[in-house]
């Protein structure tokens, strides 16, 4: 039986590739102006944005339990096995809660074989995790504990580099400190950042914006390796322009085999905010063995 793969809105993934590799998505949930919203369901990222340019400070919230909790009684009465590979956990409580739904089926009594993965990742380098996993099972692979080591293979691999056109925030979410936030808005710096071990951390500064991209181009070929057999993507929180200079120059420069833009999701968004720029990419072969 073909094994399920299960994502959150957390991910980013083009909604193409949602279908054509058949993933199930759960929404996470957008809290703006008094109101709760799915993401991508009741509220898309251009609204968000939107509303965030007018002065609203959104605050987000984990997948419903409920919703996690239907679906794995729907793969528990077809006896389909499925793997969800969360947003990392670090940054939301939806891998600590999906374990908890699961835990509390088995002992309803409700059989289940769902393996819950926690991504240590977001935006489209969770996607990307996702991506390569939904290649592997769409290409056949039923072997459910060879996709469980390549998925925590990738997450060992996969690298974020991103920028933000102003830290506040993230400073108000809580994912830099305060000081970070302070120093990048008074000196007009353009702050780089990246991902270890599912948590954000400051990486560099780069004063002024036409400095950011040749420096995120440096960052790629310093990280990075066999570049010619991975998808790179790239995700814009409404910046697609920016977007697709980034992607142009990876293309000259790297060759890699495709590059993936998408807009960052109301999840990630709320706490990157508008202008926020971000690459994910291998540093090392994507293979499946």
């Amino acid at each position: 039986m073909t094994i399920q793969l299960i994502v959150d809105t957390g991910c980013d993934l083009p909604q193409h590739v949602v279908d054509e590799q058949k993933i199930h998505v759960l929404p996470l949930v957008v809290h703006v102006n008094e109101e709760e919203y799915y993401d991508k369901e009741s509220i898309q990222p251009s609204r968000l944005y939107s509303l965030m340019r007018d002065g609203a400070a959104p605050k987000t919230s984990q997948v419903p339990p409920d919703r996690m909790r239907s679906l794995f009684e729907k793969l528990a009465e077809s006896g389909q096995p499925a793997i969800y590979i969360t947003l990392s956990s670090e940054l939301s409580g939806t891998y600590q809660t999906a374990c908890l739904v699961r835990d509390q089926l088995q002992d309803d009594g409700v059989k289940t074989n769902i393996t819950i993965i926690d991504s240590k990742s977001a935006s489209l380098g969770y996607g990307l995790i996702a991506y390569y996993v939904a290649q592997a099972i769409q290409q056949g692979s039923d072997d459910i504990d060879a996709l469980i080591t390549y998925t925590h293979t990738l997450i060992d691999k996969i690298e974020h580099i991103f920028t933000v056109d102003d830290l506040e925030y993230l400073v108000r979410g809580g994912r830099v400190s305060k000081t970070a936030g302070f120093v990048g808005g008074l000196l007009k710096i353009k702050p780089i950042l990246h991902m270890e071990d599912g948590k954000l951390f400051p990486l560099e500064k780069v004063r002024g914006s036409k400095k950011v991209l040749s420096r995120l181009i440096e960052l790629i070929g310093e990280r990075s390796s066999e570049m010619e057999n991975q998808t790179v993507a790239i995700s814009h929180a409404d910046d697609l322009s920016r977007a697709n200079e980034l992607k142009d120059l990876i293309e000259s420069t790297f060759n890699p085999k495709n590059v993936m833009v998408n807009t960052i999701g109301c999840a990630i968004g709320a706490h990157a905010g508008p202008g926020t720029l971000a690459v994910f990419f291998l540093n090392g072969t994507p293979d499946f063995e």
